[in-house]
């Protein structure tokens, strides 16, 4: 019995009241619980799924020199390549084990918003790279808005509230390759203990254990999805706009066993952000006398400014 409970996107969208309904009281109460949960029913198709593990490996396989050309300075890390070591969790100075790619908003109708975000950058070795990238990126976005509009539901406002906040909204689809590991870390782990930044997380490739989420009990449980679902949970910010009444739970990644030290780990999360200028302000009906208000007024893009600069992603 996996400690993640599991939702089912079609009863949402099936158009049948009870169904949807279902849906909604599940997901807020996985959310409200342990702040995860695994979702059959999304956009994405086998097919793309293959095709998007087939072009990351090929990419994460090139040479050091050809993948060292895509990181680009002074935008921290918010497109193409970041490579090993360069990212902290909050609060710790190791690196985690990990190299990644950023592919990030492809925006429609707002010359304002393609000025404020870097362009996507493209891979002149694979020629595929970048298309299945971008038709991933559009499938996992279409996801994240229905589960949004579930929550919506849940928290008591209209169905499309979040809407206008996530079209063209500074998301990111971030493959990670967690390399071999070839000597003994001292300190570091594929990805120490940490909280996500943004609305909710999409991720694909939660099928084999090292994911862990920490429940209420502070105790790690694993995080293992079926083949055919993602694994979405709460990030902080929405975590701040339900006043904590939505649970953007601490996870990691621990190293394999030993005996496995000599594997790969490929995982694809889909960061759900709004567009910076959405205010993170504590929902009205999310406070009241049992439930103070937790949280100063911020902004999207503020509260990401603070958080970038907690990661070790830009300086002060």
């Amino acid at each position: 019995m996996s400690a993640i409970p599991s939702v089912d996107l079609r009863d949402f969208v099936s158009g049948e009241p009870e169904r949807k309904a279902k849906f909604v009281r599940e997901l807020g109460a996985a959310f409200e619980s342990i702040g995860f949960v695994a979702l059959s029913g999304h956009f994405l198709s086998d097919q793309l799924v293959k095709d998007l593990y087939e072009q990351i490996k090929q990419f994460f396989a090139l040479p050091q020199d050809v993948k060292d050309s895509y990181e680009i300075e002074g935008i921290g890390g918010q497109r193409g390549y970041t490579s090993f070591g360069k990212e902290h969790a909050k609060g710790r100075k190791e690196g985690d084990l990990k190299e990644f790619w950023h592919f990030g908003q492809y925006v429609e109708n707002n010359p304002t918003l393609e000025e404020e975000y870097p362009d996507n950058v493209t891979v002149s070795e694979l020629p595929d790279f970048n298309k299945v990238g971008k038709e991933t990126y559009k499938m996992l976005e279409k996801t994240a808005q229905y589960v949004l509009r579930a929550l919506a539901l849940h928290l008591g406002l209209e169905e499309t509230f979040f809407d206008e906040y996530i079209y063209n909204g500074n998301s990111i689809l971030r493959p990670i390759h967690y390399p071999p590991i070839t000597q003994e870390p001292e300190k570091a782990v594929r990805a120490a203990a940490h909280g996500d930044i943004n609305l909710i997380t999409l991720l694909m490739g939660a099928h084999g254990k090292g994911l862990q989420v920490q429940n209420h009990k502070g105790e790690w449980v694993d995080a293992i999805a079926r083949p055919d679902q993602l694994m979405i949970n709460v990030g902080d910010m929405l975590s701040r706009l339900a006043n904590n009444s939505l649970k953007s739970t601490i996870h990691r990644v621990v190293n394999p066993p030993r005996e496995l030290w000599g594997t790969s780990r490929y995982s694809i999360p889909f960061f759900m952000h709004p567009i910076s200028d959405m205010p993170l302000n504590c929902l009205e009906n999310c406070i009241d006398d049992a439930h103070p208000k937790l949280y100063e007024d911020i902004t999207a893009g503020e509260f990401l400014h603070e958080r970038l600069i907690d990661l070790g992603l830009i300086k002060k």
